[in-house]
Order: structure tokens, then C-alpha cells, then sequence
């Protein structure tokens, strides 16, 4: 069941998220050839601490606890990849997906971030993989139902020449990480994709994931890290927003580059 938000919820779910901001900040700074991704999950883990946030992807369960406090994805990683003694070198594009709570409530982001110079087809993906997270956010002021913004958000990732991967959604975020709604970034197809109704209170965490080639997916031997079966790149952004009466706000303010809302 969706579980709309009071504006004294969505202020505190605000909180949340600026930590959240300023953990992509430092990571931003960081991203340099030379880093290791474990140094920058190390550093993030200590802002958190700092500001007595609670990492919300640390000893996450699966068929082994995640154990880190980022999930970084390099290159053909989608997503949920654990930071260790892997080198960024020049070139390379990375994804840093983090989350906290603070007093009780959540804060989750991801960002793509280009490690140097990059290729212009990494160049035209980080492009698209932005566009199509505005698109989203946009819609959520001009549109009724999540299914004409996951529409819309599935054409202009395929207009670009990229796919859109389907075996992972954004979600409803609140005092836990996920709650509902399921939040496709693809046109839904059948009934498992529940449809939503756009209105105030609403929180999203929206998540586009996009591949230079195919949709689909691998899981490594670690039992998080997901890779594309290609080896093609991806990219992955998200924010935490959520809709009010004036519209979509950005809570995880400070991820990324500054959004404007088209009046």
C-alpha cells in the first residue's frame, strides 16, 4: 500500500537528503584517476557517521549481507557493486548509489560520474541517462499516472539508441529504504507493473539504469554485482522526490547538477 507523506514528513525526509547530497559531493571530489573505490565508500562512511546518519545499504540482507556503505559501479556494473581495491583509471565512468536514515527517515541517490576524460559514447549515455531522470521529474508535475512518465522515459532512452534495463526499479521511499510503489523506468507491459496515480505526498525514489547495448543483465559471484551480459556500458542516476501540491521537489538536493523545474 502507498504511504502518502505530510509536509512535516517530506521536511524531515529532506533532512535525510541533503546528507545524502553531500555524500555525492564528496564523492564527486574523489572520483580522480588513481582512487580506489573502497577510499571513497571509507570517506562516505565516515561523513555519515559524522552526522549520525545511518547507512542504509550496510549489511543489507541478500545470500550475503552487502558490506559496504555505497554500492560502485564501474563501467559494464549497473549497479550494487562493492567497493574495494579496484583503481579508477582515466576514461573509466562510475556510478555511486548511497542512502541514509536520520531521524527515522530515508534519503537514497545514485550518480554517474566520469573518471577523466571519456569516450564520446559514454559522453552521449550519461547525457541521455540525466535527460531521462529530468524527464521523469518533469512529469511528475505535467502527467497523472507514473505510466505516461515511464512511457516517455523508455522513448527518449531508445531515441538515443540505448536500452532501458528492466530487471531493476525505482521505489517508494519513506522510513524504510523501499516501500511502495514499484517505479518502472519503462513502459509498462502487464499487470506485475502496477500503475500509480501522481499526487501530493507521493515520495519516489526514481532510479533510470541505461546500457549501450542490451537490456539484460548478470549477476556476479559475489551476489551483488550486476553487470551487463554485453560488457557494454551503463549508467545509473537517481534522486529522491517527492510531489507536492506546487509540485516535485527534490529531497536528495545537492546530487548531481542543479535542477530547474520548468514553470
Amino acid at each position: 500500500m502507498i504511504t502518502l507523506k505530510s509536509k512535516r514528513e517530506i521536511e524531515l525526509m529532506r533532512a535525510a537528503g541533503r546528507v545524502v547530497g553531500e555524500a555525492h559531493q564528496l564523492a564527486a571530489r574523489m572520483v580522480v584517476p588513481g582512487i580506489t573505490t573502497g577510499e571513497i565508500d571509507a570517506a562516505i562512511e565516515d561523513l555519515f557517521r559524522q552526522r549520525q546518519a545511518v547507512p542504509l545499504f550496510k549489511n543489507f540482507p541478500g545470500k550475503v549481507p552487502f558490506p559496504a556503505v555505497t554500492c560502485i559501479s564501474v563501467n559494464e556494473q549497473i549497479v550494487h557493486g562493492i567497493p574495494g581495491n579496484r583503481v579508477l583509471v582515466e576514461g573509466d565512468i562510475v556510478s555511486v548509489d548511497t542512502g541514509c536514515r536520520l531521524n527515522g527517515w530515508c534519503g537514497d541517490a545514485a550518480w554517474t560520474y566520469a573518471v577523466g576524460k571519456i569516450d564520446p559514447v559514454s559522453e552521449q549515455l550519461m547525457k541521455t541517462g540525466r535527460e531521462v531522470l529530468s524527464t521523469a521529474i518533469i512529469g511528475l508535475k505535467t502527467k497523472k499516472r507514473w505510466s505516461e512518465i515511464s512511457r516517455e522515459m523508455e522513448k527518449r532512452t531508445r531515441a538515443a539508441g540505448f536500452s532501458v534495463v528492466e530487471k531493476f526499479v525505482g521505489h517508494g521511499i519513506g522510513r524504510e529504504m523501499h516501500e511502495a510503489p514499484q517505479v518502472p523506468n519503462y513502459a509498462i507491459r502487464n499487470r506485475k507493473d502496477e500503475d500509480f496515480l501522481i499526487q501530493p505526498g507521493l515520495v519516489l525514489a526514481i532510479e533510470p539504469m541505461i546500457n549501450v547495448g542490451s537490456p539484460e543483465i548478470r549477476i556476479l559471484k559475489d551476489h551483488w554485482t550486476a553487470v551487463t551480459t554485453d560488457g557494454q556500458r551503463s549508467v545509473h542516476f537517481e534522486q529522491t522526490v517527492a510531489v507536492t501540491a506546487e509540485g516535485p521537489v527534490i529531497l536528495t538536493e545537492g546530487v548531481g547538477e542543479p535542477f530547474n523545474l520548468p514553470v
